[in-house]
């Protein structure tokens, strides 16, 4: 998975779990860049009467890094507030919730957004409303109209969403974690089974948002950002969530919490920390600022999964087997960003500091016909330019370990022929997705779920 569950602590913790960070240049507004930064992995549609949301104690952020030094420049911080307008029932409506501000709606959540750059800190507003989660018919009649009127101008050209949306990656975890196979590729996997299509383990789950759309002068330095040859064109993004270094548990529940705020999660780069960090070292990766990344350097040059490939894919990947080499490659791709030359007509460089952001080329267009497999399927303004909600990460990133990204620093090296074609079966097509802000889809209500059984059938 991107980053469900990819470590110990936070696998315990998931309303402070950062599962995917996004950046792209808006589609339908390319004089701006969306974040977002999802939490809260695998929410079953059903999951009542307790609903999903974010916590009161948790710091929601988005950082931006404009100079290349791994550090943020630009902080964008989410602090929740939840008001219980009736404590006397278990209901989290009475009825049905046909606004934001129904008083049927017994559970409301609040937030205020804080930028913070060198200038100082600005708090762009408070008191902004979430949306309920989608319970179904009976409870939230029309419920992408209803998500609608969460999205909140900012002015001066931002919007803002946090609130429940459609699960937008997707994956076969239940193959992929069953010893690496891949279905289209199982005859020729370890296990030995027939080939098959793949299965989106995240169908029909929902996550919890943080969505920001603003002006590209809003993230970049002074100049130079037009122009994509220039480095002032490129930031990092990343996101993070933090809790207070301590709290007190009483009879009732937690009291309060003391200290300052410590992170306890952090995603850039998708299955950054879950297929390239070592299980030991995940908890302090998930700690750690980008500027820290230089520590885990080698694992991205010698990753484990290159290693394992040719034996569960016995001589599927005979040249991968032989390739000893650091990975240049993966490091240009996962911590400095590509410099020029080496793309036609791209870079997104932003210096010697190995550092896991997602680096974004704001003066690349939008594609007029986008290919989920983004940069090594033509369309620069994809993953891992940035990464936009619908990019066939896994496939890309499988390929790239697998050694097809490797002729790019060394040509020659002739990666196996099967690198060109890894893929979990699934494309974009698998998942549902907005020609709009916040773009993720609307999520799946509980009423509406199918069983398990239905699905696979």
């Amino acid at each position: 998975m991107s980053s469900h569950r990819e470590a110990p602590a936070t696998s315990k913790d998931p309303v402070a779990d950062n599962t995917d960070t996004y950046a792209f240049v808006s589609p339908d507004h390319p004089d701006t860049v969306t974040l977002i930064a999802n939490f809260l992995p695998f929410e079953a549609p059903f999951g009542g009467p307790n609903f999903f949301e974010f916590a009161d104690d948790v710091v929601y952020y988005i950082y931006v890094d404009n100079d290349g030094d791994g550090s943020p420049d630009i902080t964008y911080e989410f602090n929740f507030e939840t008001v219980v307008g009736d404590p006397d029932t278990f209901l989290y409506n009475t009825g049905p919730i046909d606004s934001i501000s129904s008083p049927n709606w017994n559970r409301k959540q609040f937030y205020s957004v804080t930028r913070t750059s060198r200038r100082g800190s600005e708090t762009l507003a408070s008191g902004l409303a979430c949306p309920p989660c989608n319970i179904g018919p009976a409870s939230t009649p029309n419920y992408a109209a209803l998500a609608a009127q969460a999205v909140h101008p900012l002015g001066r050209g931002r919007t803002v969403f946090a609130g429940q949306r459609l699960e937008g990656f997707y994956i076969d975890l239940g193959a992929v974690f069953d010893l690496g196979d891949l279905r289209p590729f199982e005859k020729l996997h370890i296990g030995g089974m027939a080939n098959s299509m793949g299965v989106n383990s995240t169908n029909e789950f929902g996550v919890h948002s943080v969505a920001l759309q603003v002006p590209k002068d809003d993230l970049t330095r002074s100049s130079g950002w037009h122009d994509w040859h220039h480095r002032n064109s490129v930031i990092g993004v990343w996101a993070a969530a933090s809790r207070s270094k301590a709290s007190i548990r009483e009879p009732g529940g937690v009291t309060g919490g003391f200290g300052p705020p410590v992170q306890v999660s952090r995603l850039g780069n998708p299955l950054f920390n879950e297929v390239i960090v070592p299980m030991g070292k995940k908890d302090l990766w998930n700690s750690l600022t980008p500027a820290s990344d230089s520590q885990f350097l080698s694992y991205v040059q010698h990753p484990e999964l290159a290693r394992l490939l040719p034996v569960l894919y016995p001589g599927v990947f005979p040249n991968l087997a032989r390739l000893t080499a650091a990975r240049a490659d993966l490091v240009a791709i996962l911590l400095t960003g590509i410099p020029s030359g080496i793309v036609p007509g791209f870079q997104n460089y932003t210096g010697s500091t190995y550092a896991d952001e997602l680096r974004l080329n704001v003066s690349i267009p939008p594609a007029g016909t986008p290919n989920p497999l983004g940069v090594i399927g033509g369309d620069l303004a994809g993953f891992p330019n940035g990464r936009r909600v619908f990019d066939d990460i896994t496939s890309v990133e499988l390929r790239a370990i697998a050694g097809a990204t490797y002729p790019l620093v060394d040509k020659s090296y002739t990666p196996d022929a099967a690198a060109a074609l890894l893929t979990d079966g699934l494309t974009a097509a698998n998942t549902s997705y907005l020609s709009q802000f916040p773009y993720l889809g609307t999520p799946q209500s509980g009423y509406n779920t199918a069983p398990l059984s239905a699905i696979a059938s």
